[in-house]
């Protein structure tokens, strides 16, 4: 197993992406991930934003990624696909995300549904229209030899049953899983259950613990969360987390541990990794 990390650590810190993989050569990280943005923004464009536009070149990018000693994990394009908005939104954008993943050199992608019922439909109106969904992404996806990946997020991921459906929507070796410690925890599941329920679709992993106060107000309540609010193994989900990567261990998963940790450039996400590092060893 290897060890990276998500931009999303330094959202509040107002980093660049730069900053980020400075910080990945500084602490010895070989794999990054991060948000894929389509279109501007000036937020981005002033470099206050740790995540990359799809109007930068992906050649280049990698390039100079490469002198950082540092390779994408995955990049996350995960906007919601289970709502009305995501045919006319969400699969272009993944769409658009598959080729210029291809030549960054990155062979992961971050897909998702969205955190609450979807309006005006059904459960199963929606799953079905996520079905069509993935069946136009995966179909490009395999000509690229990209692996989507479906992060445990939302609605419907968090809940086992319907994420077993999901992971069924294609015959491909293409569509996989990216579990997440934290938003299995905090929408009141056993992310060990998940682990083991999925071991063998898992293709990513995000680790990301909860603090003991987000836990009392939000367990049960949310489906997910962006980052741990507390250094992972400091929260009530360290347990846990130790549980699944023992049996990712005694299962061989070699594949990237992307850190999901609040960094605000202080120790906090230093903490985690230090904390990561010693559970691997």
């Amino acid at each position: 197993m290897k060890i990276g990390f998500h931009t999303d650590a330094f959202n509040s810190a107002y980093w660049n992406f730069d900053q980020c993989l400075q910080w990945a050569n500084d602490n010895g990280l070989n794999f990054i991930e991060c948000g894929l943005i389509d279109g501007v923004s000036w937020i981005h464009g002033l470099g206050y934003q740790p995540h990359v536009a799809l109007y930068e070149d992906p050649l280049l990018l990698r390039r100079k990624m490469e002198t950082y000693g540092v390779a994408f994990s995955q990049v996350d394009a995960a906007f919601p696909l289970s709502g009305k908005e995501g045919p006319l939104y969400g699969v272009p954008y993944v769409l658009k995300t598959i080729p210029w993943a291809k030549h960054a050199g990155c062979d992961c992608i971050a897909t998702t549904d969205g955190l609450h019922k979807p309006d005006g439909l059904s459960d199963d109106e929606a799953m079905e229209a996520m079905k069509r969904s993935y069946g136009q992404i995966v179909e490009v996806a395999e000509a690229y030899e990209i692996h989507i990946n479906i992060e445990v997020h939302g609605y419907f991921t968090t809940n086992p049953d319907r994420l077993a459906q999901m992971l069924q929507f294609c015959d491909s070796d293409y569509l996989g899983l990216n579990l997440d410690t934290g938003n299995s925890f905090i929408a009141g599941q056993d992310p060990v259950d998940f682990c083991r329920r999925f071991l063998d679709r898992i293709r990513h992993v995000h680790i990301k613990d909860v603090s003991e106060s987000l836990a009392a107000a939000a367990r049960g309540d949310q489906t997910g969360i962006a980052v741990s609010q507390c250094a992972i193994g400091d929260g009530v989900n360290a347990e846990n987390i130790q549980q699944v990567l023992a049996i990712l261990s005694e299962n061989r998963f070699d594949g990237v541990l992307s850190m999901e940790c609040e960094g605000a450039g202080g120790p906090m996400i230093e903490k985690s990794l230090a904390w990561l590092r010693k559970q691997l060893a």
